[in-house]
C-alpha cells in the first residue's frame, strides 16, 4: 500500500526556498549555475534556455517516458514522495525533459542548451553532504540540425568541469541510465579523493519517439549534475546546512563563489539511542522518519548514523526480553549528533529532540524516555 504525503507534509515541500532561483533571493549557487550555462552556450555557440517547472510532476514524466522499468526499484514508496496515484515531487530535475520535448517543433530547425534547475525530493542519509531536497541542475542539448555525440559529449564534460573546478583533474567512468545510452559518471580529484560531480550521456531515442520526434532527425546530449555537492566542492564548504544558514557571518559568504572562510561551529551534543524497529529499517528511512519528526529543527542535527541493525533471532534472550520485541523486528542502535551551527544546545534541549525522535522510530512497548 502506497503512503501519500499528507497535505502539511506537501506544504512544507513546495514552500523549501529554492537557492537556484533568483527570484527567491541571491544565492552562490545561481553565480555558479551561471558559470556552467555561459560557457557551454559559448563554446558551442547555441542559445541557453532555462527552464523551471513545479516540483509537482506526473510520475509518467519522472519515470515512464523516460524509460524507468516499472520494476524499478527507485519508484518504491521509500525513495519517492508521491501525492496520489498519477502526481508526484519529481525525484529528479530530468522529469522536465519529457514534457519539454513535446513541446518542441519538429519543423523548426533547433540547436538549443535547455538548463533544468531546482529542487528535488527524495528519501536520503542524514549528514554533512546530504538532504532530503537536494538542488539538481539538468543540461540538455537538443538538435535536429546535426547528430551529436560521444566526441561533443566529452567536450560537455570538459566544459561544465572547468566552470565548476577551474583546472581540477577528473576522469569519467562507465554508467547506466535508462534515458541515455553510452553513459558515463563524471568524477572529480578532490584532496587526493575521487567525488561523484555529474552524471551524462547521450539521449536516448526512445526519448525522441515518445514525444512524437523523429529520432533518425534529434539527437542531444545529457547532463546531471547536483548543485548543492557542486557549490561545495567549489567553495570548501564542510557541512550542507551552511548553505541555508541564516546567521550572518555564514550567509554573507553565500552569495559569492569566493572560498569559505571557516565560521566556528559550537561543540556537539551526541546521543546514543537503542530502538525496535521493522527488520527492512535502513538508513534512508531512518533520515525521512527523523526529517518528518523534527520539522523545522532539523537545522539542530548534524548527523544521524545507523550504527548496528540486529534482526530480533540474533539478539539474546535476556535482550528480548527486555525489548519486547517480536518476530520480523530488530534492535537499531542509533547515533544522533546535535550541533545547531550559531548556538550551543542545552542538555535539556538534546534530550527533548532525543525522545522526540526515539518516540518516531521505536516501534516496541517498552519507552525509554530521558526528557522528563
Amino acid at each position: 500500500m502506497t503512503n501519500y504525503l499528507s497535505p502539511a507534509e506537501l506544504h512544507a515541500a513546495l514552500m523549501l526556498r529554492d537557492l537556484s532561483d533568483p527570484d527567491q533571493g541571491p544565492h552562490a549557487m545561481q553565480a555558479l549555475l551561471g558559470h556552467v550555462t555561459t560557457a557551454l552556450a559559448q563554446a558551442w555557440g547555441v542559445p541557453a534556455r532555462t527552464v523551471r517547472n513545479s516540483p509537482l510532476v506526473s510520475v509518467a514524466d519522472n519515470y515512464d517516458n523516460l524509460g524507468f522499468a516499472p520494476s524499478a526499484v527507485t519508484r518504491d514508496q521509500r525513495y519517492s514522495r508521491y501525492v496520489s496515484p498519477t502526481v508526484m515531487l519529481r525525484s529528479h530535475t530530468s522529469a522536465s525533459v519529457p514534457g519539454l520535448l513535446r513541446q518542441l517543433p519538429e519543423a523548426t530547425a533547433l540547436d538549443e542548451l535547455a538548463v533544468v534547475p531546482g529542487l528535488v525530493h527524495r528519501r536520503d542519509a542524514i549528514d554533512r553532504t546530504h538532504v532530503g531536497a537536494p538542488h539538481q541542475v539538468d543540461l540538455w542539448r537538443v538538435s535536429n540540425t546535426g547528430t551529436l555525440g560521444t566526441e561533443d559529449l566529452e567536450a560537455m564534460v570538459a566544459v561544465v568541469v572547468e566552470a565548476v573546478l577551474p583546472d581540477a583533474e577528473w576522469r569519467t567512468v562507465p554508467a547506466v541510465h535508462p534515458y541515455t545510452t553510452s553513459g558515463m559518471q563524471v568524477d572529480a580529484l578532490i584532496d587526493g579523493e575521487w567525488l561523484e560531480l555529474a552524471e551524462c550521456g547521450l539521449m536516448a531515442p526512445h526519448l525522441f519517439a515518445t514525444a512524437g520526434l523523429d529520432p533518425e532527425q534529434w539527437s542531444g546530449l545529457a547532463l546531471g549534475m547536483g548543485l548543492d555537492r557542486a557549490l561545495m566542492l567549489r567553495k570548501g564548504i564542510p557541512d550542507i546546512r551552511l548553505l541555508r544558514a541564516g546567521d550572518e557571518r555564514i550567509s554573507a559568504q553565500m552569495l559569492n563563489l569566493e572560498p569559505w572562510r571557516h565560521v566556528s561551529l559550537l561543540p556537539p551534543a551526541q546521543r546514543d539511542i537503542s530502538i525496535v524497529v521493522a527488520d527492512s529499517f535502513d538508513e534512508e528511512i531512518l533520515g525521512d522518519e527523523v526529517r518528518q519528526a523534527l520539522g523545522s529543527r532539523m537545522d539542530d542535527l548534524e548527523s544521524v548514523e545507523l550504527l548496528e541493525l540486529t534482526p530480533s533471532r540474533d539478539l539474546p534472550l535476556g535482550a528480548r526480553e527486555r525489548l519486547q520485541i517480536d518476530e520480523g523486528q530488530a534492535n537499531a542502535l542509533i547515533r544522533i549528533v546535535l550541533r545547531p551551527i550559531d548556538r550551543t544546545l542545552t542538555a535539556a534541549e538534546a534530550n527533548l529532540i532525543r525522545d522526540d525522535i526515539y518516540g518516531a522510530l521505536h516501534q516496541g512497548p517498552v519507552m525509554e524516555l530521558i526528557a522528563g
